[in-house]
């Protein structure tokens, strides 16, 4: 193919991403150029996305150009694809995941245990929210919307003791070393996807899903399909405070881990683990299935 459109986002991390999948596709001979465009998710900031229709919002606007022929693939963070895409579209290819993990952003302080009493932590997501009141139930957590660069200007000015960021989007954007604090998945569980690019396609471009073929991480494809089973068999939407991340283990079984927190703060956080094969993405969904199982067997919902 001579020539391949990507959509994807105008923030500078989803230029990044993209502009990562160009070059990658240029090393294999392809002409490529980018279609930036402003999705619905960027333009609404006054409210938490649980509340204005969830992560979807970031890739309507794509998967129209997708649609209407305006472009070709369209490059997402995985964290941000709805558990099931509309019908007619497909994801391609999962490529090699960046760190999975949290990241505590400070100009002060230099871990989670070293805010004070009463500290204000920003992040909108719930998941974010019910395991930073697992860890410290004393600090104040307020809403923080809008891309990296603008959350980070936000702390800055003083808004925010300290923010919760991705690792991943902090790395990329060579902003590593605003890190003071990479939280363990056994403290904080990353979000199902989480680190990951997904490259999306119309169902019917077997030629596309031909030729993205080869950047593709199978590991981490399988890592990620279980986790996004556990997401989509609780309903899977940022209204819900889930995490699910998945680890292999060194006899080649699969791990996967979730948690679910109350809201409302009145259940204590929930944990659970299902380990085994998943040579085939239907052995690694059955594993998210059975992850999604105990979790309500525990008395999430």
């Amino acid at each position: 193919m001579s020539n391949i459109v990507i959509a994807t986002r105008e923030s500078r991390l989803a230029m990044w991403q993209a502009e990562h999948v160009k070059a990658l596709l240029q090393a294999r001979g392809h002409t490529v150029r980018l279609l930036g465009m402003t999705t619905q998710g960027d333009q609404i900031l006054d409210r938490t996305l649980s509340k204005v229709g969830g992560k979807g919002l970031f890739v309507k606007e794509l998967e129209l150009a997708l649609e209407e022929g305006r472009a070709d693939i369209a490059v997402h963070s995985l964290k941000d694809v709805p558990m099931d895409l509309p019908a007619g579209f497909a994801l391609a290819c999962v490529l090699e995941r960046e760190d999975p993990c949290d990241a505590l952003v400070s100009p002060l302080y230099a871990s989670i245990g070293e805010l004070p009493r009463g500290a204000v932590v920003g992040t909108s997501s719930l998941r974010r929210v019910v395991l930073l009141r697992a860890l410290r139930p004393d600090l104040r957590i307020e809403p923080l919307r809008g891309n990296l660069d603008t959350r980070l200007r936000k702390l800055d000015e003083g808004q925010y003791d300290a923010i919760v960021l991705a690792a991943a989007g902090l790395k990329r954007l060579g902003l590593e070393g605003r890190i003071r604090q990479i939280f363990e998945p056994d403290a904080m569980l990353p979000a199902a996807g989480q680190g990951a690019l997904g490259i999306e396609v119309r169902a019917d471009r077997a030629d596309l899903i031909e030729l993205l073929a080869p950047l593709a991480s199978r590991a981490d494809a399988l890592a990620t399909a279980a986790e996004r089973a556990v997401s989509r068999a609780m309903g899977g939407s940022c209204s819900m405070p889930l995490a699910a991340h998945a680890r292999w283990q060194p006899d080649g079984s699969l791990r996967v881990e979730a948690a679910w927190g109350d809201p409302e703060g009145v259940a204590p956080l929930l944990r659970v683990q299902a380990e085994g094969p998943a040579g085939d993405f239907a052995q690694a969904g059955a594993l998210g299935d059975a992850a999604a199982g105990r979790l309500r067997a525990g008395g999430a919902h």
